[in-house]
Formats: structure tokens, sequence, C-alpha cells
């Protein structure tokens, strides 16, 4: 951390390639020429402190990189907890040769919270799946070319009850934190999944855990959790209808290329003087489309 508080003393651009557990509100006091910051995720929530909310630097993040990734985990997901491959690979294991019945997608109901870059590329997905997909965002307007209609999210108690599985793909604000909470997962019927490549606290997660041992949602998908490593002690780690994932829903052999293409394109932008791709709102805490 030192040596990046002398880097940025001098620095112009800032590429961040990693900043999960970093302290930076110090280092932004030291950013005397910085002008542009570009993070390497899609979600900022870890890098907007106060200081660089406040600030007067550019931010950038890489939505548009991970997307496809992202919605082929999703899928994976999904088809896994429907057609029950935890339990076939438990029972496998255990050398015990036992049928299940197992369920299809193929005209099932998604809800994907988040309608950005990385939610309508999930959205295509799953529609390619055969799936029927809405969306819910800030504010309830007409349906388009990936979601049948788009839902007002402060009312998502009222619906949640309505779909097969909800997919959170929003990202993490005053707003979201705790989105899904005992009062959503109530409203969720029991047969009904969610998977969650957002951010962990976007899920009140003991709500979420007890939901899912008492039966009152089949199954989950979890990418990201409250705390990361996922502690030993979670009771998420017992639950045979969870499939528990290391922040790696955005994983591909292309990403570094990707981004370094993402990050020159808006360097040459930069250098030009011309609009950059990718600003983050700070005060949103998200890139506005």
């Amino acid at each position: 951390m030192d040596e990046l508080a002398g880097a940025v003393s001098w620095a112009e651009v800032l590429l961040f390639r990693t900043f999960e557990s970093a302290d930076l509100r110090d280092v932004w006091r030291n950013a005397e020429n910085l002008r542009w910051i570009h993070a390497s995720s899609a979600g900022v929530d870890r890098l907007l402190d106060p200081v660089l909310r406040e600030g007067p630097w550019l931010l950038t993040n890489s939505g548009g990189i991970l997307d496809r990734a992202i919605a082929e985990y999703v899928a994976a997901g999904i088809l896994a907890s429907v057609k029950k491959l935890p339990q076939a690979l438990r029972r496998q294991r255990e050398r015990v040769w036992e049928h299940r019945g197992t369920n299809g997608i193929q005209g099932r109901h998604a809800l994907v919270v988040g309608p950005g870059s990385i939610g309508r590329e999930i959205a295509r997905v799953l529609g390619a799946l055969g799936m029927r997909v809405d969306a819910s965002a800030t504010s309830r307007r007409p349906g388009d070319a990936e979601f049948g209609q788009i839902l007002d999210v402060h009312e998502l108690p009222s619906y949640a009850g309505e779909y097969d599985v909800i997919v959170l793909a929003a990202p993490l604000t005053d707003r979201t934190r705790g989105l899904v909470d005992i009062e959503v997962l109530d409203a969720m019927r029991p047969d009904a999944g969610l998977v969650n490549i957002a951010r962990g606290p976007v899920v009140d997660e003991a709500a979420l855990s007890g939901a899912l041992a008492s039966g009152a949602i089949g199954w989950a998908v979890l990418d990201v959790f409250e705390v990361e490593p996922l502690p030993e002690t979670s009771p998420l780690w017992d639950l045979d209808n969870v499939i528990l994932t290391a922040h790696l829903a955005g994983d591909a052999d292309d990403f570094a290329e990707r981004l370094w293409q993402l990050f020159e394109d808006n360097l040459g932008r930069y250098l030009t003087g011309s609009p950059l791709a990718n600003v983050v709102d700070k005060q949103a805490g998200y890139v506005r489309r």
C-alpha cells in the first residue's frame, strides 16, 4: 500500500487489478496528478470509499468483459440445481445407486434483479434455453428485447413469489444492501431458487440460510458472500440444496486479454479527449446506461 501511495503522487492514470480488502483512503490524498481510475471488475463497491466518491477523479469499470462468463455460470447453476446434480454427485461418492426425479427449465419463469449489461446477457442465455425472463430495476418500465417486463425493485416482495428463480445481478449500493431479506424470502415459493452473482451483502445471509434449511425456498447457487472467504462456521456449507463457489463466476481464460482490450480502447479515448466508456456514476455506484 505504501508503494501505491507513492505511485499515485505522480500517476495520471491508475488501473486496479485487485482491491479486495485494501483501505485506500490515504492513497487518494497523495493523488496530486491522478485524473482517471479504471477497475478490473464490474462492481466497484469495494473501491468507492468516501474519499474517492467525493474526489475529482473519473472512475471506469470493466462492465461487458465478464458478461458471457457470468451468464454461463448462472445457466450452469440453474441447470445443475433443477437436475439435482449436487445430490447425484454426493451419491456417486457414496457409491449409492438412487433414482431421483428432476425438473426442467423450458417455460419456467426467471427474474433478473439488475438489468445492466451482465443482467441482459443472463437474460439472453436463459431465454435461449427456453425460460421466460423479467427484470427488476429502480423503476417500472416497459419490457424490451431481453425482458418481458421490467418491474420496480422496491416492490420485490409483492411479486417474488411469481418466479421459479431469482437471479441477483445488481451492484451493491446503499439501496441494494440487504435487498433480499426475510420478507422477500418468505414471499418466494418453496420450490424456487436464488442465484447470487452480485455481492454477498445484497442478501441477508442468515435469513437465507434459515430459508434453505427449513425448505422455505428450494435451492440456491451462491458465488458471493457477506464475508469472503466464507467462514468454516457458516451453515451454508452443510446444506445439500446449495451450490457454493469462491467468487469465480466471471472467470474465463480470456479475461486478461479482454481487460487489456477495454483499457487500451479507453486509453486511446483518454489521450484524444474523447468520452470514456463505462464511466461510473460515483454517487449511484454503477454505470448508468
